[in-house]
């Protein structure tokens, strides 16, 4: 039996032209919707879900391509850009009664909740980017041998055919490489949702792929034109990431404030699945964000 987080609703909403998101629904009182990273699910907010539900509503999807979400053929560069999935979310989050609402996502997730402040800053209350840099930037700070962590990123940004053959030949090994190396706490994903998160990218190679494809493509040329239109998140941003110290060889809150007007930056001592491995932590700082005003419209 496939894993789900307890209590809550399940939903299948529609959000574009033949296009239905697999979304977890729980909770009452002001919403917040999470976005998942790579390579999990919407169960990855399990544990933070079910907290904030206490006294808000909590929408966790699978996002388009991923999870029990559907799978559109990729068609060009737009089907999976993160303008296109954050539009996906607004659509959801409309069709559950919501015009505002919060937004925190993690890792991939959190690339389509950026996308979202920047496109959609009228619906977004506020934002959270946990462990992960805007795409236009994160390109620009990984170079020479120290680039290999990202080996997926490259792999994937490569045309339609054989990163998708490569991976699908042996899936499994190749997701849960990601799910051993980057959790420092291999108990915080247990062997049912590690088994969850393997099926459901086992049948979602060519969308993963097309996802990565257009973060190497159309989401940097997004990006830019932000950046060169002085576009600025202006919602309360909360940005957390894990304390890597003098490791992380580049300033991460520095290169937040290029893009938040109203910027909160924080580390986690934990490994990158940090809703999963420190969840008190992620609800507290959620909750923290929840508590802020103000900000700059557009």
């Amino acid at each position: 039996m496939t894993p789900s987080i307890a209590g809550f609703d399940y939903r299948r909403v529609p959000v574009a032209d033949g296009v239905f998101l697999n979304a977890a629904v729980g909770g009452s009182g002001t919403p917040i919707v999470l976005l998942h990273g790579f390579p999990q699910t919407h169960l990855m907010w399990r544990h933070v879900a079910a907290d904030l539900a206490a006294d808000h509503t909590v929408i966790c999807p699978d996002l388009r391509g991923y999870g029990a979400s559907d799978k559109p053929a990729e068609t060009g560069p737009a089907t999976y850009s993160k303008r296109t999935m954050a539009a996906d979310i607004v659509a959801l989050a409309r069709e559950l009664g919501h015009e505002r609402f919060a937004l925190a996502g993690h890792d991939r997730g959190a690339l389509v909740a950026i996308r979202a402040g920047l496109d959609h800053p009228e619906k977004i209350t506020h934002l959270a980017s946990l462990d992960v840099l805007p795409t236009l930037d994160m390109w620009k700070v990984m170079h020479g041998a120290s680039a290999a962590v990202g080996f997926h990123l490259y792999l994937m940004a490569q045309p339609p055919g054989l990163p998708e053959q490569m991976i699908a030949a042996s899936s499994d090994a190749f997701f849960g490489h990601f799910l051993d190396i980057w959790a420092n706490d291999p108990q915080a994903i247990p062997a049912d949702v590690r088994a969850a998160y393997l099926d459901a990218c086992r049948d979602a190679v060519p969308s993963i792929v097309a996802d990565y494809r257009a973060s190497a493509g159309i989401d940097v040329d997004h990006d830019q034109a932000d950046r060169d239109a002085g576009h600025r998140l202006g919602m309360p941003v909360t940005v957390l990431q894990q304390d890597w110290g003098a490791a992380l060889g580049f300033d991460a809150a520095a290169l937040w404030e290029t893009w938040a007007s109203d910027l909160r930056h924080g580390t986690v001592t934990c490994g990158h699945f940090m809703a999963e491995e420190a969840p008190a932590d992620i609800a507290k700082a959620l909750r923290d964000l929840l508590t802020r005003s103000g900000g700059e419209k557009g």
